[in-house]
């Protein structure tokens, strides 16, 4: 069976942990001679990058493995994180509601998940809803990588 995916490890400064943080994510082979990669998974912690992006990768000999270097093609995709505030709230309830607007998500742990906004999607609407849990300080949102089109989208309304 011919290999399709790779794991990737990146390395970056993430603003909501203020330090530099280690990742390690799926991505679907491209070009594995030139270095190119699609990710495939829903970046934690805020790199500017977001699912479906195109991005070089190359072997790092200290890492022993294959290290993201840079994107080159944004798909149109946005990456949020989103903490819970309120202590002992199910961020599950929040998550349905955001898959109902196709938005998907991948919690870390109890109180931190990411969420996928696919390059489709109204991201004004996914913006009231979690800023209906942010005035209420059930959570906190940030948008570490919102896609030109999605800034559009908030632009139009």
């Amino acid at each position: 069976m011919a290999e399709t995916h790779k794991k990737i490890l990146f390395r970056y400064y993430s603003d909501l942990l203020e330090d530099t943080v280690v990742e390690t994510m799926w991505a679907e082979i491209i070009d594995l001679e030139k270095g190119y990669f699609k990710l495939d998974n829903i970046p934690f912690f805020g790199p500017l990058i977001a699912t479906e992006d195109i991005f070089f990768a190359e072997y790092d000999e200290d890492e022993e493995r294959l290290v993201y270097r840079k994107t080159i093609e944004s798909f149109g995709n946005s990456i949020l994180q989103v903490v819970i505030l309120e202590k002992g709230f199910d961020k599950e309830i929040i998550r349905e509601e955001l898959k109902l607007i196709n938005c998907a998500s991948e919690g870390l742990n109890e109180t931190l998940f990411a969420v996928e906004v696919a390059k489709d999607t109204d991201y004004s609407i996914v913006k009231d809803l979690l800023s209906k849990y942010e005035l209420q300080e059930i959570i906190e949102f940030a948008e570490p990588c919102l896609s030109e089109k999605h800034r559009t989208d908030l632009l139009k309304n």
